[in-house]
Order: C-alpha cells, then structure tokens, then sequence
C-alpha cells in the first residue's frame, strides 16, 4: 500500500557541527572546538547510518545532504566513507544527489576534488554577499575575490554549483541588490538560495538589536521590495522561483530540499538533526542530541543519538505538509490534506483567498499566487484556524 511519505521521497541528512567561527546572524547548531577526532565521528556516522538503513528496508534513496556547520571542514576520506555505507545500505536512485555545503575560502575548495571523488555530485557554496564590507559585517572569513575563484574552482568540479545570498542587509538599498544579484546571475550558476536577512533571539545579530545597536536595517516596505525585485530578475534570466527563496535552471532544483517540501521522509545524523520517517504505518519526528559530545556519547553508549522521538497524528501530519508544501510554486494537492487530516480545508476560507488573488485553487491544487507569497504567513494562519 502506497503511504504519504512516498508523495516526496526518502532522503538523509547528515550533520556535521563544527565551524570555524560563529556567524553573528547564525542559528543553527554550530560550534568551534579547537581538536575534532575525525575518526571517532566516522565510526558515530557510520553506526547511526546502519541503525537508520535497518529502520528502512527496500527504500530508494533519492538525496543525501552534508549540511552545518560548515561540511567542507570533514575530511574528505570521512565523506568517502559515509557515501560508501549509505551505498551499501540503500538502493540508489539513479540519478541521486549527493550534496556538500561549503564556505568559499581557498582551503576549502583546494578539498573539492576529493569530495567529488568521494561521491559528492552537488555542491552548495555559503558566498552570503559579493561585497567586502558586507561579509566583515556577516562574519564571513572570505571576500568576494576568494568567493569567486571558489566558485570557478567548483564550477569546473561538480556537475551542479548552488550558492547562497543573504539580501535585506544593513544599509542595502534596492539598487546595490539589483547590481549584486545581477552579477550574481551572469555566474555560470544552476541554482541561487536568496534569503532575507532574518534576526533570530539567541545570535549575536539577535542580541544587538535587541540592544538597538543593529543599525541600518531595511524597512519592511523595502524588504518587501527587493522580494518582488529577486523574484523579477531571476525570472528574466531564466532561473524560475520553485520555492520562496529558491530559484534554478531547469532540472537543477534542489532534489533535497524537494523532499522536505514534499513532506516526504528523511532520516536525520549528526548532533541536533531533524528527522521524519514512516515506520509501521505511524510517522515520527525525530531530533538527535544537539550537543556534539553528547550525541557522541549517546551513539557509542546506547547506539542511538536520538534525543526525542514523537509520533505524529493525522492534524499533526497535514499541518506540516501545508506548512512545508505551500512554500513550493506547484503547490500542493489538497486531497492528500483531507486524507491525512481526515477533513478538507474550509471552503469559505479558500474561497476568500482566491477573490482577493492571494491563492489559486481546484480540487487537485492549491498554491499560493505571487502577491500571496508576500503574506505567506498570514495565508498559513487563516487556512490552519479555520481547519
């Protein structure tokens, strides 16, 4: 019998913690440890990778991810290894990405060779900004220069490059976007990540606004501005906006990210990993130890480095998709709502959303329209309180 997950796919996330300094703008779970034991964390991956691989039996994998921290600070034989088990462990799918995110500095992508040979397919490069000042301000230890002789070296080494932008800076104004994103597309690039600069409580951005020393940023009109402006540019360059901040040529969206978005199931590795997978007929969330040493202890002590497991009720199960779904340009398919939810989205709701533009529906689709990705949000709401 076919069940949900396989409307997206089965993936695996790998995490790897480490950086070499923390982003003022950054939280996801990274540290800076002065030794790591490389070794020690391949035998933890390599354990965790057979205990995910005899929780899924008979799966195709369609993508692995290396992400962080900062990936391209793993050795290259420790990549090497993992793909290798991963292939030893699953089915392949033919045409299985295999993705590495990396920071663009020179010694970084003196390994990018090594990690092609290991098996990496995919590269996806934290460039962040093609100006100097900027990158000091974001805590970025390369500059433009370096990002851009990163960026040929991957360019000539992987079958696929993305890179990641960070827009909405201090003092940015809509011209110096305009100018920095057009020079990023004449890049021979497959895919652009393009996020809005985001504050988060816990970061050091986070602390200094709250203490009214984040000068500069834009106002909420002007974000709004360079959104439609991004959205604008790469569509005349033929990169098309499969998802809120992402844009590709054709046939390289992020196959990865596509299981996420599709609701599909991924099995999480590596300290603070997220998770979803299907088992027995019931889906799990689950999120591995955050702390590093102790995901380690965990692994090699009780051989599981999961922290918390929580099964997933129907309501739970559909929220996500939505959530996770229209994020997507194609949408999704509300019937698969009604099945996991066990009741449809409320029709006056839908109803008042597509007069006033904001979505587009049928009985076999509903997305949100682009002026509606600007109140994505607020979309979300009204959908998920009238349900």
């Amino acid at each position: 019998m076919t069940e949900d997950w396989q409307n997206g796919g089965f993936g695996l996330y790998i995490h790897w913690p480490f950086c070499q300094s923390k982003c003022p703008y950054c939280d996801f779970n990274s540290h800076v440890a002065a030794g790591i034991d490389q070794g020690r964390w391949q035998r933890a991956y390599l354990a965790e990778i057979d205990r995910i691989a005899a929780l899924t039996p008979g799966r195709t994998l369609k993508s692995v991810f290396f992400g962080g921290g900062t990936p391209s600070l793993m050795d290259p034989a420790l990549v090497g290894a993992l793909i290798a088990r991963i292939g030893a462990r699953w089915t392949l799918a033919n045409d299985i990405e295999i993705t590495l995110e990396a920071n663009p500095t020179s010694a970084e992508a003196g390994r990018f060779r090594a990690y092609r040979d290991g098996g990496v397919n995919r590269l996806s490069m934290g460039v962040q900004a093609l100006n100097d000042d900027d990158l000091r301000r974001l805590g970025r230890l390369h500059d433009t220069a370096g990002a851009l002789a990163a960026f040929a070296t991957a360019r000539g080494v992987f079958e696929q490059v993305s890179f990641d932008l960070i827009y909405a800076r201090q003092g940015q104004s809509l011209r110096a976007w305009r100018d920095e994103l057009n020079r990023a597309l004449s890049m021979a690039v497959d895919h652009l990540s393009l996020y809005q600069l985001t504050i988060e409580a816990g970061t050091a951005f986070g602390d200094r606004h709250a203490r009214g020393l984040l000068r500069g940023l834009p106002s909420d009109d002007l974000a709004a501005d360079m959104y439609e402006l991004t959205a604008e540019l790469c569509a005349a360059r033929g990169f098309h906006g499969y998802e809120v901040s992402n844009h590709a040529r054709g046939g390289a969206d992020s196959r990865h990210n596509l299981i996420y978005w599709n609701y599909g199931d991924y099995g999480g590795i590596g300290p603070g990993a997220h998770g979803r997978l299907t088992l027995g007929g019931r889906k799990f969330a689950t999120v591995a130890c955050r702390a590093p040493e102790k995901w380690l202890q965990a692994v090699e002590n009780k051989g599981d480095g999961t922290g918390t497991t929580e099964a997933l009720s129907g309501r739970d199960q559909a929220t996500e998709m939505l959530l996770m779904g229209l994020r997507l340009t194609a949408g999704i398919d509300p019937r698969r709502f009604r099945a996991l939810a066990g009741a449809p989205l409320s029709a006056t709701v839908l109803q008042e959303l597509a007069g006033a533009g904001l979505i587009d529906t049928s009985p076999e689709i509903l997305r949100v329209t682009s002026g509606g990705r600007l109140i994505l949000n607020e979309i979300l709401r009204r959908l998920l309180a009238a349900d």
